[in-house]
């Protein structure tokens, strides 16, 4: 079971590697490892399990938090609509995007970075993504809002990039251009 204690924290230099791209089809293992981050994000969101396993509440994952260098996330929440997204996904990549952009005014916050980081991340408000889900399935998800907003953080992490790189270091709750407010 993954709890905060394999989370790696925001320093760790595999945080800003770019992850490797996963063989498909998946091993057992890596398939094993994506079941195992899957259910982090749904016991961190059972108040009992949370409690007795001090977990932080989250809504997403990337195989390089707990110190794989590999092109892996797992997803787990509900949107502003009650629509369940619960994914896990290998390769997972974005092919289309909007041009208008959104963001969360409360801000975004990570499992593997323990300080509070203020100010906007402009994201794109739509983006359609290409996965491999845990069955071996090619998956093709359109997404806007919430659900873009989570992806793309997740995504990012493959990548190397961490929320605070989208914030304006001159002025951090400067509206973003082009952008829709959302409340979370």
């Amino acid at each position: 079971m993954i709890t905060m204690k394999d989370i790696i924290r925001e320093g760790d230099p595999i945080l800003r590697e770019v992850a490797s791209e996963v063989d498909l089809p998946p091993s057992e293992e890596n398939k094993e490892t994506l079941e195992e981050m899957l259910q982090y994000l749904k016991n961190s969101q059972d108040e009992q399990i949370c409690d007795r396993y001090n977990l932080r509440p989250g809504v997403g994952l990337a195989a390089p938090q707990i110190g794989l260098s590999k092109r892996m996330l797992a997803v787990h929440f509900t949107d502003f609509n009650e629509k369940l997204y619960s994914y896990g996904l290998f390769n997972p990549r974005i092919v289309s995007h909007s041009v208008e952009k959104a963001y969360l005014t409360s801000g975004e916050g990570c499992l593997s970075v323990d300080r509070e980081v203020p100010g906007y991340v402009p994201r794109y408000a739509r983006v359609t993504i290409k996965a491999t889900d845990l069955e071996g399935n090619e998956v093709k998800l359109r997404l806007r809002d919430f659900a873009a907003i989570v992806f793309q953080h997740e995504i990012d992490h493959l990548n190397g990039v961490m929320f605070y790189d989208h914030i304006d270091p001159d002025n951090p709750f400067k509206e973003p251009e082009n952008a829709k407010p959302l409340d979370h």
